[in-house]
């Protein structure tokens, strides 16, 4: 019975549906990118994967905190007396995503060249802007629809757009591929872009159909001003976030290069690294990201009741389950790491990259769940903090060691991040001064 309480729980049944869609969708991406590197091989799926930095820079600038502050906006509007004010939110939300994304579809084709060749150092680049550029209207679209949803704490919607997301993208791939074999034209990185727009496009038509319109409760304009306050700062911390990642992604194959390798060869291993090795090393990861969604509102809710012990409990629990998970990750990839490089992605080196990086799984769960309790318990500041602090560490190893021993150089270096990530997270939750230790015994001396 109480099995079926817990189940019945929005929270609960919400995260378990998100995992399975995202299980479900990381398979399907999974083939998907066996597909991409036999089609448009290594060097192809190199220059696809450099476009991402720029495109999710672009919707950190116009969604993300929107995202969330809808999120916020309409949860908290369920507990008053105006319960269809996060309509209003909404569509505030909308508006002001949408103007913004329209300013970025215009900067990335105005200046895709620009960006190209002064930024991702790769002119061919410059085709799969302009075209990645027309999905940022539906994506932002979708990603407001997402969060209103979130706030009203039912994921279906967002969960079954994420796998029509991934499908459509599949499938309309597969057929361009198929018409273009058949007109006996050269496959192109331009096909999996084209993708990434119908993927966009169907996902946010879908969202929008699911959408049950009321009667604004709360002018658009104070709605708006409501969110700024919210929205802006939290923006600014995903732009910089964004940079920091994008920074990273940009300068591998630049450093790659002063290493000694020609440009094709560069932009091979970072598709190997990045296309191929890393996805699958974060294939795990989808339960992890269900269990922040849970982690973050409980850790709130037990914070606000001063129940540290129950606090101190979910925070041990949460350290042996990462943990446990993380190393039977590792023994996994360390055993059939050579085997899916060399029979599922017909590639060594993917091989040896897989082998490298499963020694970072233990770490990068415990960094993200621990990350998630920050958030609940109310020190973003820190946890953004710490993740930059990772982020600098594999930009410092990008900077000067890949330069001297190449691209083995930044695999150690990810593992020291992580393992930097996860020590200073656990002291920010153990410190002295404002840990959960602390916190637990100060009530232990107050009950005394």
């Amino acid at each position: 019975m109480n099995l079926l309480n817990r189940l019945r729980n929005p929270l609960i049944t919400g995260a378990l549906l998100l995992t399975a869609t995202g299980m479900l969708s990381r398979v399907i991406g999974f083939f998907y990118r066996i597909f991409l590197s036999r089609t448009i091989g290594a060097e192809g799926l190199g220059i696809y994967q450099l476009i991402f930095p720029v495109l999710s820079l672009c919707i950190a600038f116009a969604a993300s905190g929107i995202q969330t502050s809808i999120s916020r906006f309409v949860a908290a509007s369920q507990t008053g007396t105006q319960k269809n004010a996060g309509i209003s939110f909404l569509y505030a939300g909308m508006i002001i995503s949408v103007l913004l994304s329209f300013l970025m579809c215009a900067f990335m084709i105005s200046c895709s060249d620009f960006l190209a060749e002064a930024v991702l150092d790769e002119p061919r680049c410059a085709e799969l802007l302009q075209v990645t550029a027309y999905c940022l209207p539906c994506a932002c679209i979708h990603s407001c629809v997402n969060g209103y949803y979130y706030g009203l704490k039912r994921t279906f919607v967002p969960a079954f757009t994420q796998l029509l997301e991934q499908v459509v993208r599949v499938v309309s791939v597969y057929v361009m591929y198929l018409i273009t074999v058949e007109h006996h034209q050269t496959v192109t990185p331009v096909l999996a872009v084209w993708g990434i727009v119908c993927g966009e496009f169907a996902s946010m038509l879908t969202s929008v159909t699911f959408l049950r319109f009321y009667k604004r409760d709360i002018p658009l304009v104070k709605a708006a001003q409501r969110m700024a306050s919210f929205a802006v700062p939290l923006t600014m911390n995903h732009v910089i976030s964004h940079l920091f990642g994008s920074a990273e992604a940009i300068l591998i194959p630049i450093s790659l290069k002063s290493f000694g390798y020609c440009n094709s060869d560069a932009l091979s291993v970072f598709g190997i690294l990045n296309g191929m090795a890393i996805p699958m090393v974060l294939f795990p990861s989808a339960i992890v990201n269900s269990v922040c969604v849970l982690l973050l509102p409980t850790v709130s809710e037990i914070h606000a009741k001063e129940d540290y012990h129950a606090l101190w409990r979910a925070v041990r629990k949460t350290i042996s389950s990462c943990l446990i998970l993380g190393f039977a990750c590792t023994g996994g990839f360390l055993l059939a790491g050579n085997f899916i490089g060399q029979f599922v992605f017909h590639n060594s080196l993917a091989g040896n990259f897989i082998v490298i990086l499963s020694w970072i799984c233990p770490f990068l769960y415990l960094s993200a769940t621990l990350s998630s309790i920050l958030h609940g318990l109310g020190r973003a500041s820190s946890a953004f903090a710490i993740s930059l602090t990772g982020c600098g560490v594999r930009i410092g190893v990008i900077f000067f060691l890949i330069p001297i021993f190449g691209i083995r150089s930044y695999l150690y270096g990810m593992l020291a991040s992580h393992l930097l990530t996860s020590g200073l997270c656990l002291y920010a939750l153990l410190s002295p001064s404002k840990g959960v230790m602390t916190a637990s015994n100060h009530s232990n001396s107050s009950a005394l």
